[in-house]
């Protein structure tokens, strides 16, 4: 793990991410402090109540047969069927049991530092808000419903845990670098849509498609993305889409697959050898790709989302 993480780093305090280090211009709500915590999860109405579990029943009609084994057993070690939006701390103290995580609310997307911040220390910070019925369907920024239910059942696997929490400590040497875009790929490519090879076929672990109805069916068994097993180097070289359908899809063997490949790579050599920018296309197929399927990419040339394509 050494050389991943900065072995000397204090992780108990927020990491300084420099004047030279590019980050997101978000601005810090005035009734947050540097953490970016709320004081209280939001109470929630009968109405945000209903929209979750409209959301949670949507999703268990396509999930069970597509989504990774640990994802539907997290889901049952938290209870997250049980109606309406899940009370944080009742998270926290299984999780507690279970993995030493917690969740925690935050009021909107935070900025990067912090977020690495929170992961270090085992706490997943969750959006403190629920999206509309106008919504529903789709929402840009991380709500609690994608943050709840399409990160936290995953922190129940004990090795996916230690990987989210290794990926946090990362954070100080990718600042470092100024290399946040490059780590941002990986997470990107792993925890938001990755998928993991079961003895059963292909199956779900990002949350990004564990919490969207027409991403979990087209991830698996569209004709149009790449599936490429996942190797680190090539992912944070890689551009990825944030507002549609991915082009390309990377697998894992295992997450101890995926954890061993992460912490035991030499980040400092990577760092120095990548530049600011993306070197693969985002629907690129390489010589050494380890190619599982080749994408038609014919959702995306003909236009995507706006363009009303079916995800073919």
């Amino acid at each position: 793990m050494a050389a991943t993480i900065e072995p000397e780093s204090d992780f108990s305090a927020l990491p300084d991410p420099g004047e030279g280090v590019f980050t997101a211009p978000l601005k810090r709500p005035a009734h947050v402090g540097e953490d970016w915590l709320e004081p209280a999860q939001t109470d929630y109405s009968a109405e945000d109540d209903k929209i979750w579990d409209e959301l949670f029943a949507r999703q268990m009609e396509i999930l069970p047969g597509r989504a990774c084994t640990a994802f539907m057993q997290g889901l049952d070690k938290l209870d997250l069927g049980r109606g309406g939006v899940p009370d944080f701390g009742r998270l926290s103290e299984e999780l507690g049991r279970q993995t030493g995580w917690s969740v925690v609310p935050v009021p909107m997307l935070i900025p990067d530092h912090v977020f690495f911040w929170h992961l270090a220390n085992r706490r997943f910070p969750a959006g403190n808000f629920i999206r509309t019925r106008e919504t529903f369907d789709y929402i840009q920024e991380p709500d609690v419903f994608h943050d709840v239910f399409g990160h936290v059942p995953m922190l129940t696997d004990p090795v996916f845990a230690d990987y989210m929490q290794a990926y946090g400590r990362a954070g100080w040497k990718a600042m470092r670098y100024n290399r946040l875009k490059a780590l941002g790929a990986l997470y990107w490519y792993t925890v938001e849509f990755g998928l993991i090879r079961e003895a059963d076929g292909l199956r779900i672990y990002g949350a990004g498609i564990l919490s969207g109805p027409r991403e979990a069916v087209f991830a698996l068994e569209g004709e149009s993305p790449n599936r490429i097993m996942l190797a680190v180097d090539r992912v944070m070289r890689t551009d990825y889409v944030i507002d549609d359908l991915q082009p390309t899809y990377f697998v894992i063997e295992s997450f101890e697959d995926l954890y061993h490949q992460t912490v035991e790579r030499d980040f400092d050599q990577l760092y120095r050898n990548l530049g600011p920018g993306f070197t693969y296309a985002n629907a690129a197929v390489l010589d050494i790709d380890n190619l599982l399927h080749r994408g038609t990419q014919e959702y995306h040339l003909r236009g995507g989302r706006g363009s009303g394509a079916a995800p073919v």
